[in-house]
């Protein structure tokens, strides 16, 4: 699977002006700085950590720990655009891309986050082959989306500001995120969508959504999992789930996933702070309160 998205890349790359991602002349994978786009094209997974506190140190911080890219999560968290805006600035030439949940599947709410210079949009509920074509659609310039031109703080922050059309759409990822049973039931059509460079599945909402109230060892479940994923390498598409421990990444890479959303800042704080306790001998007190994820 690994092979054929790497050569859709190329072919995707090297065939920039006829499939109108709007950009002037040849793309060469050389000038691809996206992390996320140019592990993958290579065969190698590629990891997110999730940024749910309004904290620009802490998204610097993690920028440099060895993850591919910052979830920051605007869907789940009290992170505002302001906030993202300066994440993105004081990651800026850091190893992690800057990409942004968005509330909604909305052109407004990826036009904001795009114009604050991140890297890539995940989509949540993206449930019909209508929505995954808006998705797409707002993170690519005319004529082949309809994302508005103001990029003047992204291009600040840009790594090829001078060239910023052209190199944004080469190099913003799309994610969309298939998180209900409707989007199971027209998964095909989604995973057939031009430009989606990555489907990820929200596993938690997906079990509500069959009724599973989060339980994710339900045959039902599995089977919808399944069908994504075959569904995504069909269409030769990275397919993503969110993994807790490095013995679930191994699990899941078994069954085809490439992409993972790991655990928060805080997830990592609080494993963390536990082993330190653990070791030196002091009681590990037992939380009163979950951090998301």
């Amino acid at each position: 699977m690994f092979g054929r998205y790497a050569m859709r890349e190329r072919r995707r790359l090297s065939n920039a002006v006829t499939i109108g991602y709007g950009m002037i002349g040849f793309v060469r994978m050389s000038e691809i700085f996206n992390p996320v786009r140019r592990r993958l094209a290579a065969g190698e997974p590629v990891f997110a950590i999730t940024i749910t506190v309004p904290s620009i140190e802490v998204a610097a911080q993690a920028a440099h720990l060895g993850f591919d890219f910052l979830w920051i999560e605007m869907e789940h968290s009290p992170i505002t655009l302001e906030t993202l805006r300066a994440m993105v600035l004081a990651t800026r030439g850091s190893p992690a891309a800057p990409f942004a949940r968005v509330p909604v599947n909305e052109p407004w709410a990826a036009k904001r986050v795009l114009d604050a210079g991140v890297h890539g949009v995940m989509f949540p509920f993206t449930s019909s082959p209508e929505l995954a074509r808006q998705a797409v659609a707002a993170c690519r310039y005319p004529p082949a989306g309809r994302r508005g031109s103001g990029p003047g703080l992204a291009s600040f922050s840009w790594p090829q500001a001078l060239a910023y059309h052209d190199s944004a759409d080469a190099n913003v990822f799309v994610i969309v995120i298939v998180e209900e049973a409707c989007a199971v039931d027209q998964i095909d059509e989604i995973a057939a969508t031009p430009g989606i460079d990555a489907i990820f599945i929200g596993t938690s909402d997906l079990s509500f959504s069959y009724g599973l109230r989060g339980r994710q060892d339900e045959p039902q479940l599995t089977g919808a999992i399944q069908k994504v994923v075959n569904a995504a390498h069909k269409n030769n598409l990275p397919v993503g789930r969110p993994a807790g421990t490095p013995e679930q990444v191994e699990k899941f890479r078994a069954q085809g996933f490439s992409l993972f959303q790991v655990k928060t800042e805080l997830g990592f704080f609080t494993a963390g702070a536990r082993d330190f306790l653990s070791a030196a001998g002091r009681a590990v007190a037992q939380p009163q309160t979950k951090s998301l994820y």
